[in-house]
């Protein structure tokens, strides 16, 4: 690692824009700033690497703090016969700064010390990001390892990260002499650090001046809950008494709901899409004292996800430029699908992508539970597709583990078929490059908002897809994009497979083949329709207009 000197009191390394002065520190568990930094999983990390990315650009007044995971998330690497698993490397980056700071924070009954590393903003052309790990002199082997894989499986261990990057990271603050005047939580996992902030401001209206917070999860299952004692035990409430715990975060007994506790100590917060803002009102309008919940739909950053000569192409409006450009590109993500599975891929074959997390509610092998069908469509000779897969299920996730290997076996039979690892920002930008139709399947509803089809459609790529998240605001069936109607009634997964199918059979694949003028027409729609709505630039000038 870098041994730069490092200056205290903090200063922003840059001069903010007069619209942007407002001083921020951005809360997250993961960031996907670049391939070359490994601290993300999924979503949640594209996002935010997107938004730092936009702070850069617009040179916002915001520092993000994160933490920097020993493993990263994990490698999907494979086992023998080719199937997955998982595997944990140490990862060392000596473009990160040590800033010598160190400090102590009571976890799971220790005197944990906590380290802090610095990305400077020029490295990644992203905004400030402070690095918090655990994996440093002073703690033991079971301390360190609080630091070691993002997400971990134990319970306890979970809740430690979590402590970290929220006590950890107000903490840090403290440390640097830097006082923002909003701490904005992405996701309640740092919400440990809002505890930290009341034992100091004594008063939950001087903690609801500075503090906003943005949800991502679309159903009350999915809001984090931990039985309050065992929280405390862990040193989750800084030392607050548990009558004054309760009080302050809307907590009746003895479940603790992270969300909650986050939406009633924020002055403002917001759901990552339309939908998703109407789905979270609907969700906590039983609670009262909780902070207003608006809408900021996700965004990507253009200019780090789209091809330049695309780009360039679809402001000239020249379509045969695009498709050629496309063949191009799809030769290079083919190079890849030639190197892991042994398939030479056609660059003038309709190609369709499904890469994103691999979780049940999104339902991955959608297009193989018909397999009559499936086959049909594959060993069609005269409208010949290609198909590809790529995505990290959870490391534990033994179900969606399943799904990938059941994909995996299945290609064997099929030399169109291709299913890949190592699903991060790198192969997903090859993928985004070298897909024809981006294929999205989740159950409606349970998407917050998604984001792998926007930098789809940035490089000419058409969505096909369920009605929900992001995509209720951006498509228009049959114009910019393919889109599955709502399924209804008590089989859902029959209906949107059959939905799928229908759609594939008769719209799709035969405008790819029989009206090219078409598709060239809905390729620019859709790349105009994303250029500007769900570039991440907006995004970030809209989190200052609406949140901050």
């Amino acid at each position: 690692m870098s041994q730069q000197t490092f200056s205290i009191p903090y200063k922003h390394p840059f001069s903010p824009d007069n619209k942007y002065k407002k001083s921020v520190v951005y809360f997250s568990m993961e960031f996907a700033v670049d391939q070359a930094l490994k601290i993300y999983s999924g979503g949640l990390g594209f996002l935010a690497g997107s938004h730092m990315r936009s702070v850069y650009a617009l040179k916002q007044n915001l520092i993000g703090v994160g933490m920097l995971w020993k493993y990263g998330y994990y490698d999907q690497g494979r086992t023998k016969d080719g199937s997955m698993q998982p595997e944990f490397h140490e990862k060392m980056y000596s473009f990160l700064v040590d800033t010598k700071i160190r400090f102590q924070v009571p976890i799971m009954g220790k005197d944990v010390w906590i380290a802090a590393y610095y990305l400077p903003p020029d490295v990644f052309q992203s905004a400030p990001l402070f690095l918090l790990t655990t994996d440093t002199d002073g703690n033991d082997d079971t301390t360190r390892a609080i630091s070691y894989s993002l997400y971990d499986a134990d319970v306890t261990y979970k809740v430690a990260q979590c402590m970290v990057l929220g006590i950890g990271g107000a903490r840090l603050l403290e440390e640097l002499s830097y006082e923002p005047q909003v701490y904005h939580f992405n996701e309640a996992h740092g919400v440990s650090g809002i505890f930290h902030l009341f034992k100091k401001l004594k008063k939950v209206a001087e903690v609801k001046k500075r503090v906003v917070f943005t949800t991502h999860t679309p159903e009350e299952a999915g809001n984090e809950k931990h039985d309050i004692h065992f929280l405390e035990n862990l040193g989750f409430f800084s030392g607050l008494d548990l009558d004054t715990v309760r009080k302050i975060s809307n907590i009746k007994g003895d479940t603790f709901n992270h969300s909650l506790a986050a939406l009633s100590m924020s002055r403002k917060a917001n759901g990552v899409s339309k939908l998703h803002g109407e789905v979270s009102r609907n969700m906590w309008k039983s609670h009262k004292n909780i902070a207003e919940i608006g809408h900021i739909t996700n965004a990507q950053n253009n200019t780090y996800w789209v091809d330049s000569e695309l780009e360039s192409a679809r402001i000239a409006k020249g379509s045969e430029r695009i498709s050629a450009r496309k063949k191009e590109l799809k030769r290079v993500l083919f190079k890849t699908v030639a190197d892991q599975c042994g398939k030479i891929f056609d660059p003038n074959v309709l190609t369709i992508v499904w890469a994103r997390r691999f979780a049940a509610y999104k339902r991955p092998d959608m297009l193989i539970w018909d397999l009559e069908r499936f086959k049909k469509i594959m060993e069609n000779k005269e409208q010949p597709v290609q198909v590809i897969w790529a995505g990290k299920p959870y490391p534990k996730d033994e179900g969606a583990i399943d799904t990938f290997n059941k994909l995996f076996y299945t290609s064997h039979h099929y030399s169109n078929m291709a299913v890949l690892t190592g699903y991060e920002l790198a192969l997903s930008k090859l993928l985004k490059d070298g897909s024809d139709v981006w294929l999205n399947t989740p159950v409606v509803t349970r998407e917050a908002s998604g984001t792998s089809g926007m930098t789809a459609a940035m490089n000419a790529s058409l969505n096909l897809s369920t009605f929900d998240g992001w995509i209720c605001e951006f498509s228009k069936d049959g114009e910019n994009s393919f889109l599955l109607p709502v399924a209804e009634g008590d089989d859902i997964n029959k209906q949107d497979c059959d939905n799928l199918m229908q759609k594939l059979e008769t719209s799709v694949i035969p405008t790819y083949y029989a009206n090219q003028s078409k598709w060239q027409q809905m390729v620019l729609n859709s790349m105009n329709d994303v250029s500007i709505e769900f570039n991440s630039d907006r995004m970030a000038r809209e989190y200052y207009e609406k949140l901050y």
